[in-house]
């Protein structure tokens, strides 16, 4: 199994870097990521320095897929995430727009948040769940190039928790060989990401990538063993909201064959939304696939 190594960090989904390895449709890699901080938070003495290192969310990549071209899709089964130094980082970052009710003199202090057995410690009192997922996962689009910052059609930052291990992430693939990137690894996240800094960690993640030939997508699909999901971003949110739902029909119409209306109709009753970070209204709408039939 080929392993990409995370350095030198990457802060864009670029058609324009040379491939850091490139595989086979089918082919298993692992794939070695900073943390979203860019590894600055290591103590609890420590702070985000921004005048240092002012970009956040590194990603590794890109990665290239041997016969992927434009209309194709990127099928990425996460099969492990797991954290490289056994610890996830954290800090209070600005409020941003809870600070109508807040305030703005935030304490910027730094949590480093040992993972054992399971648990992520918030501290000793406070386990979280270990739930990892990736917040970042993205092909390259076909021109300009996009920051690890927002989402878009190509995926992107989503963080969204469903990206996780056993999930299927389908990407659309604007360029000759996909140009794939992963990184910003959470530990765990609250829906919502309020302060825009989930469990950050440095992480080894495991992916099987296989080619959807000549399966063009509008944007990124996640599948789990129980859930179909369409994702779409963009302010103001009631629009990603209705974008995703939209999306989500179309699947449920064109795979599933259902139509159109009735999916509507069953999805105002059994739908849900997931939230990526609220500040850039990234959302995942969803249905069970019992409901979907054979």
């Amino acid at each position: 199994m080929q392993r990409v190594v995370a350095e030198p960090l990457v802060y864009e989904f670029s058609r324009h870097l040379e491939a850091r390895v490139t595989i086979q449709p089918g082919e298993t890699v692992l794939v070695e990521s900073e943390d979203a901080l860019s590894g600055q938070l290591k103590t609890g003495d420590d702070r985000r320095d921004k005048s240092t290192v002012p970009k956040s969310n590194p990603v590794t990549g890109p990665i290239l897929v041997e016969g992927a071209e434009p209309g194709d899709a990127l099928a990425v089964t996460v099969e492990e995430i797991r954290p490289r130094d056994g610890q996830a980082a954290t800090y209070t970052g600005h409020p941003g727009r809870l600070a109508e009710w807040l305030g703005s003199e935030e304490p910027s202090l730094a949590r480093i948040c040992p993972i054992r057995d399971g648990q992520v410690y918030w501290n000793e009192q406070t386990p979280i769940p270990f739930a990892p997922m990736l917040g970042c996962l993205g092909t390259a689009p076909e021109w300009g190039v996009a920051s690890t910052q927002p989402a878009g059609a190509h995926g992107g930052n989503m963080d969204l928790v469903e990206v996780c291990p056993g999930a299927v992430i389908s990407l659309p693939v604007f360029c000759p060989g996909g140009y794939l990137y992963l990184g910003d690894a959470h530990a765990a996240m609250g829906h919502g990401e309020l302060s825009g800094t989930g469990l950050e960690m440095a992480a080894e993640t495991k992916i099987t990538v296989n080619l959807l030939k000549e399966k063009p997508l509008a944007g990124p699909r996640i599948e789990s063993g129980e859930e179909i999901m369409v994702v779409a971003t963009g302010c103001p949110m009631e629009r990603s909201v209705a974008e995703a739902y939209a999306r989500l029909i179309l699947w449920m119409e064109e795979d599933y064959g259902w139509d159109r209306w009735h999916a509507y109709d069953l999805l105002t009753h059994v739908g849900q939304v997931s939230v990526g970070y609220y500040g850039i209204g990234t959302v995942a709408a969803k249905v069970q696939k019992h409901y979907l039939g054979d």
